[in-house]
């Protein structure tokens, strides 16, 4: 579970967000400029957590004031085999050993439901992590990993699938759909009956943004605890583009499943938090990005 070290929210010193060009990362970075918290932002250009030495000229960069935030993974469009997951694992060792040179203030690390074996409809932050699959196992192994090395207040936040302007990942879902709807079809897999939680990605970073300045050490699940159908989903984004947007169904080859979260945790911990409703933020992103915009 989750506890605010803060009581009342404080500006850190400091913020560095590993994997600040990433789609995430960069929504992070506008929440804490517009909050007006110094942040350091670094992606693999400025420090390449694959390489040799990495650690130590991430050391260089870090101060003990500093609150220190991890979002950077090879997510599943770069690989679902051993060498994404070894080179994931690598990334972190090389975090892990910087932090034995300095230790920051505050360490956040932003890890996946996909820790949660699909066996359990219902999540809440007492689900036993069980993952499925070596993406999944990652981030609970690197979960671990942080752990057992950080000597900081630590918080983990698992999200939902994540979705909004800027994402590079053409993950199932909204996103997705958008880009199919431009070509006037959105192909569901089966019928889309799976249920889904989704959050608009400037609410993760919003929920990113109050750990920091809580100082939240401890667990959490980033989701609006709303779940929908990839079918109500694809609808959705198809009802933006007007009526020349058909949603097909295909032969089904998955079993379904379905995931809901209990969001009992993040109202304690955040009650004045609102978080927006999915066909709210499906018609946001259309108005920001228009019908080509990614």
């Amino acid at each position: 579970m989750l506890e605010n070290l803060n009581q009342a929210p404080q500006k850190p010193q400091r913020v560095v967000v590993i994997g600040a060009s990433g789609f995430v990362g960069r929504n992070l970075a506008q929440k804490l400029e517009q909050a007006g918290i110094d942040c350091l932002g670094l992606g693999s250009k400025q420090v390449d957590l694959l390489a040799q030495g990495s650690h130590e000229a991430l050391a260089g960069m870090l101060t003990p004031q500093d609150a220190l935030v991890m979002c950077s993974a090879l997510t599943p469009d770069k690989g679902r085999g051993i060498g994404t997951f070894m080179n994931n694992m690598v990334m972190v060792e090389n975090l892990c050993r910087a932090m034995e040179s300095v230790t920051p203030d505050y360490v956040l690390y932003l890890s996946s439901d996909a820790v949660y074996s699909f066996d359990q409809a219902l999540v809440s932050e007492e689900t036993p992590a069980t993952p499925e699959d070596l993406y999944g196992t990652m981030h609970f192994a690197r979960e671990m990993m942080l752990k057992d090395a950080c000597q900081a207040p630590l918080g983990i936040l698992r999200s939902t699938l994540v979705y909004g302007p800027g994402d590079t990942h053409n993950s199932y879902g909204p996103n997705r759909f958008r880009r199919m709807a431009r070509d006037g079809e959105i192909t569901l897999f089966g019928g889309g009956e799976e249920t889904r939680d989704h959050i608009l990605v400037t609410d993760l970073a919003e929920i990113l943004l109050l750990m920091l300045t809580h100082k939240s050490a401890g667990l959490l699940n980033g989701a609006t605890g709303q779940s929908h159908s990839f079918a109500d989903a694809a609808q959705m984004v198809a009802d933006q583009f007007g009526d020349g947007v058909e949603v097909k169904t295909t032969p089904r080859a998955n079993p379904i499943t379905h995931r809901s979260f209990d969001s009992t945790a993040r109202l304690r911990a955040f009650p004045e938090l609102n978080l927006t409703p999915l066909d709210q933020g499906v018609r946001l992103v259309h108005e920001q990005l228009g019908p080509q915009g990614d």
